[in-house]
C-alpha cells in the first residue's frame, strides 16, 4: 500500500515539478554589437587592447575571483600581466578570452 502510495506521489511530483520548455526565457543575449568593436590579443605576458576607450578591463581566474581590474584609457593599451601560471578569464564591455599563462 505504501510503495503503490509513493509511486502516485512520485509521478505526480514529476509531472508538476518538470519545467516547460515553452515558457523558458533565454539567459544569454548576444548582440552583435557586443563583439564588433573590441579586439584583444595576448601574447606572453603582455595584453593589447584595442578599441576600448572608457570600458573596464578585468581578469578573473578560474574560481571567479577578480585578479585585476584597470580603466581603459585610449584607443590602444598594452598591459604587462604579472599573474600566475594558469587559465584566465579577460572581460571588456561585452566581450570576454580566455588566457592562458605559461
Amino acid at each position: 500500500m505504501i510503495n503503490h502510495l509513493l509511486k502516485i506521489v512520485f509521478c505526480a511530483f514529476m509531472l508538476v515539478g518538470t519545467p516547460v520548455v515553452i515558457n523558458a526565457i533565454p539567459s544569454i543575449e548576444i548582440s552583435e554589437n557586443d563583439m564588433n568593436g573590441v579586439e584583444m590579443s595576448f601574447d606572453g605576458t603582455d595584453l593589447y587592447v584595442n578599441n576600448a576607450n572608457g570600458l573596464v578591463l578585468c581578469i578573473y581566474n578560474v574560481t571567479g575571483v577578480r585578479v585585476m581590474q584597470v580603466k581603459i584609457e585610449g584607443p590602444a593599451k598594452r598591459l604587462s600581466l604579472n599573474l600566475p601560471k594558469g587559465c584566465y578569464i579577460v572581460k571588456v564591455g561585452n566581450v570576454a578570452r580566455k588566457i592562458s599563462v605559461k
